[in-house]
């Protein structure tokens, strides 16, 4: 029989043994995207003095906040379609290295240009594809439309992750797709890992 001491350890450790086998739910995709974003707009606005002082700062607040949520190698996969199966493990990395930090300070820049817009969070969709959804919001301003961005999100079985990102109805993986397979046609794939560094040593000036 089991003892008192051994039910309560039990049941104890259910709960969590149970939450991590449990899909997460569509709403805390959009849990998940509301909170990310008003902790990197409040970072940004208690910091803004530093930032404009020094604006490369914004960078490792974005690095910190939200590229945790970003799946970077499957974003760097979409972008290559069918070339990423012929890099190797060790081009693999280095493109979704080189990538991630162009993303991140792509993303870092048009954040300088945040003055308080109002973002409108919108009913969460089903993906395409089973444990996919996509968080649709609008970035309001005074006196302009709202602007559309949708998160493509998955669930990787300890939570949610961002693999691509839509904004006017342009899909980030797309608009690189074109560029990048054009990279590796006239200089193979080191040539665009070549091309992502020097973007992100161009970024820093």
């Amino acid at each position: 029989m089991m003892t008192r001491r051994y039910l309560l350890l039990l049941v104890t450790l259910c709960p969590l043994l149970w939450g991590a086998a449990v899909p997460a739910s569509p709403d805390d995709a959009t849990a998940l995207v509301k909170r990310t974003a008003e902790k990197m707009l409040s970072t940004l606005e208690a910091r803004r003095a530093e930032v404009n002082k020094n604006p490369a700062i914004i960078f490792g607040m974005v690095d910190e906040i939200l590229a945790p949520h970003f799946d970077f190698q499957k974003i760097t996969q979409g972008a290559l379609g069918p070339q990423w199966r012929a890099a190797t493990p060790a081009q693999q990395k280095a493109l979704s290295d080189g990538f991630k930090q162009v993303l991140v300070r792509t993303y870092a820049r048009s954040l300088l240009n945040y003055s308080g817009q109002e973002i409108r969070y919108l009913p969460v969709r089903p993906g395409a594809r089973d444990n996919t959804v996509t968080v649709s919001t609008e970035v309001r301003a005074a006196g302009a439309n709202p602007v559309p961005i949708d998160y493509r999100m998955y669930d990787n079985g300890a939570g949610w992750k961002v693999y691509d990102v839509i904004v006017n109805n342009a899909s980030l993986v797309s608009n690189y797709r074109s560029s990048f397979a054009t990279e590796i046609r006239e200089k193979g794939i080191d040539g665009l890992i070549t091309k992502l560094g020097a973007m992100n040593r161009k970024g820093q000036d």
